[in-house]
C-alpha cells in the first residue's frame, strides 16, 4: 500500500530485509541480543516514513468514508492511512510511531506516541515501568493481538478490499476466511497472488490506479 509513497516493502527483492537480517532487528531474540541496534533501525524507519506522504491510494481509501463505513486493517506499520484521513485503522503488526515497555508491550500506561520532531529512541531510554523502550511492533514469533478484532470486522463486511498483499503471510492471510459468503471481495495488486476463490475479483494494478478502477465499479 505504501510503495507508491516511497516506502519499501519488507519482503520484495529490494526490500528492507535485504540489508538488515530480519531476525536481528525484528525478533524478540534480536531485541534481547542488541536492543540498541533494533531501536536504531526503527529510528531510521520512522524518519524515512515521515519524509513520505500518503499516496492517491491512501487518499481514495480515506475518501470512501464519505459514502461508507470503512475500517482499515493494515499490515503496514506506518501512519500513512491516518495521515490520509482514515479514522478507523487497525494495525496488525504494530505502529511505527509508538514505543512501549519491553516488559509489558501492550500495557497502555507505557505506550507513547512519538512526534515527527521527536521520533528517536535514545540508547538506554526507558519506559514508565523502568524497562527499556522498544518499538511498538509485533516482532516475529510474537502473538498478533489485533487479529481477533480484525477478524470480527471482516466477518461483518459487505465489501472486502485487499490491497497489495501476497496473501501468504499468516495470520493476516487467514482473514479472507472470515468474510461472509455474500461479501464482494476485490484484490488489488499489480502482481496478484493465485487464489482459488471465485468470489475474488482481481484488479491487477497498483494501489492508486486499482482504487480508481474499484471506485468506478462500486459507486454507491
Amino acid at each position: 500500500m505504501s510503495v507508491e509513497s516511497g516506502l519499501k516493502t519488507f519482503r520484495d527483492a529490494d526490500g528492507l530485509w535485504e540489508n538488515y537480517p530480519v531476525m536481528e532487528i525484528a525478533s524478540h531474540e534480536g531485541w534481547l541480543r542488541n536492543p540498541e541496534k533494533v531501536n536504531n533501525f526503527y529510528n531510521m524507519l520512522r524518519k524515512k516514513s515521515q519524509d513520505c506522504a500518503p499516496n492517491e491510494g491512501h487518499k481514495l481509501v480515506a475518501g470512501m468514508e464519505k459514502d461508507y463505513h470503512v475500517d482499515v486493517v493494515t499490515q503496514n506499520v506506518d501512519d500513512l492511512h491516518e495521515r490520509a484521513g482514515s479514522t478507523h485503522v487497525i494495525h496488525l503488526h504494530g505502529e511505527l510511531m509508538k514505543v512501549c515497555s519491553s516488559n509489558e508491550p501492550y500495557d497502555e500506561r507505557y505506550i507513547r506516541t512519538l512526534t515527527p520532531d521527536d521520533c528517536e529512541v535514545k540508547p538506554g531510554e526507558k519506559a514508565g515501568d523502568g524497562s527499556l523502550l522498544r518499538p511498538h511492533i509485533v516482532f516475529f514469533g510474537e502473538a498478533v493481538p489485533m487479529i481477533e478484532p480484525a477478524a470480527e470486522l471482516v466477518s461483518k463486511a459487505d465489501i472486502l478490499i485487499v490491497i497489495g498483499t501476497s496473501l501468504v503471510v499468516y495470520p493476516a492471510a487467514g482473514l479472507l476466511g472470515y468474510a461472509k459468503h455474500s461479501a464482494e471481495v476485490y484484490l488489488i495488486d499489480p502482481k496478484p497472488a493465485k487464489v482459488n476463490d471465485d468470489r475474488i475479483h482481481i484488479i491487477a494494478k497498483g494501489a492508486s490506479e486499482g482504487m480508481k478502477e474499484l471506485l468506478g465499479i462500486i459507486k454507491p
